[in-house]
Order: C-alpha cells, then structure tokens, then sequence
C-alpha cells in the first residue's frame, strides 16, 4: 500500500513558493508541504511572520529561505523568482494566498481600500501567476493554486470588496487552467468556508453572525488550517495530474446548504 501511495503522492525534492506564506493559512501549507520532502520559499509582507515560518519549516529538514516584498510590485516579485531559481534550480509549485480584508459597510468604503483590498487578492495573483507562471511555463511543468472563498458567489454578506476580489480569483484561475493545460502547467483554487482568524472574529463575527454561520455548516463548527493541508499534497501531486482549472470546496458543507 505504501508503494502505490508513494507512486502517486511522492513530492520529495520539489520546490515551492508560498506567496503570503506567513499567514494564517498559507503558512500550515507550507507546513504540510514542508513535512512531504518539499523546498519552500516563503514571500510575505509581515517581516516577523516571515522569520517564523521559515525556522519552522527548516525544523522539518528541508531547505527554506524568506523574502520580505510587496507582493503587487511586479519587480519585487521578479527578484524573488531569480532568487528562488539561484537557491532550488526550479519552481515546481506556487501557493498565492496574500490578501486583507475590511467589514466596511457599502457606502462608507473608500476608493483607496477598495483598491488596497482589490490589489491584495487578484492584483497580487495575478502578478505572481505572470512571474511565476512564466518560469513553469518555459519549463513545461508546474502547478498552481491560488486562494478562492466561499465569498467566491454568492458573496457573504460585510466582506464587499473580498467578494469581488475572490470571484476575480476563481474566475482567473479557471482561464490560466484553460490556457496552459497544454504546458503541463496546471492551475486550480481552493474555496474554503469559515477558517476564521483572531482579527476575523474581532471584526467580522460576533454572536448573531456566528449562529449564523455554524446554523449554516453541516459540520457544525469552523474549519481548521490543516484540514486545508490534503488538498494541496494531491493538488500538487501527480495524483491530480488531469485536474485543472477547478475550485476546490473545502467548508463543511456550507455551500451545499439551503435548508
């Protein structure tokens, strides 16, 4: 049984960049991935955070480095790509999951934060799906997952510009699938339901809205960083090699909720 597994799960000696790799979420990827045998670079904005995931990830044997940048600077991205190339010869995997959020009600957002929130989600992907993506493409294989949500469509309600933001994801990541398919370069998302942080408690989810949400999810409770973890292995694995261009729902049941 451990043969076949291996066969098609194996990613020992793979290399990965995790593009807001210190957060709370794409840092217990980067964890999983780190405990499969995979290279991993950590890109994010929050020096700190950076420093932390990168000790953790060594303490699992394999090789990591951070870079601190902005992910929507273009530039900064492609040094980070030059730099990655110089330390693992290649990039076999890209994570891209940075991004903020705001409960700003409708009429009171301002142009800046819905750019600073726009920027931070489809800009950022964009831009490392380009510089990255460009690399895998000329090395005809790679594969990609960028951070969908179940705000995806139809959109919860107090997250107005995330919405947006997470709908320009999926639907980017469905025409990179389509048009590199062909490069061996596959590109899919993940669409996770509530996986709630300190700050999202804080600002988004008080005690109406968390009746609400649990009332809504089969389960009956939030989701955990590492039950994320499994999809990105097989994502990443050749046991997914005919899959791209799909969201990948992983929320309890929220989304097949009605009544």
């Amino acid at each position: 049984m451990s043969d076949y597994l291996e066969k098609f799960f194996n990613l020992r000696g793979k290399s990965a960049v995790v593009v807001g790799g210190g957060g709370f979420l794409c840092s217990e990827m980067a964890f999983g991935l780190a405990q499969a045998g995979v290279d991993i670079a950590i890109l994010d904005k929050n020096e700190e955070r950076l420093k932390s995931a990168v000790e953790k990830i060594k303490s699992f044997g394999v090789k990591s480095f951070g870079i601190a940048l902005d992910v929507t600077k273009k530039d900064e991205l492609e040094k980070a790509k030059e730099d990655t190339l110089k330390r693992f010869g290649k990039i076999d995997i890209l994570i891209n999951g940075a991004g903020v959020n705001a409960p700003t009600p409708f009429l009171e957002i301002t142009a800046e934060e819905w750019h600073a929130i726009l920027d931070s989600h489809i800009t950022a992907t964009f831009l490392a799906c380009q510089v990255f993506g460009a690399e895998m493409v000329d090395q005809k294989f790679g594969s990609i997952i960028n951070m969908s949500s179940a705000s995806a469509g139809p959109p919860l309600s107090k997250a107005f510009t995330y919405s947006v933001a997470k709908a320009g994801v999926r639907n980017l990541t469905q025409n990179l699938g389509r048009e590199w398919a062909r490069n061996n370069v596959r590109v899919n998302c993940l669409r996770p339901g509530f996986f709630p942080t300190e700050w999202s408690k804080k600002h988004f989810i008080d005690e109406t809205r968390n009746a609400a949400i649990l009332n809504h999810t089969p389960m009956g409770r939030y989701g955990k960083p590492e039950e994320l973890v499994g999809a990105v292995l097989w994502l990443c694995s050749d046991a997914a090699s005919f899959v791209t261009g799909a969201e990948i729902t992983i929320d309890g049941g929220f989304t097949a909720m009605t009544i």
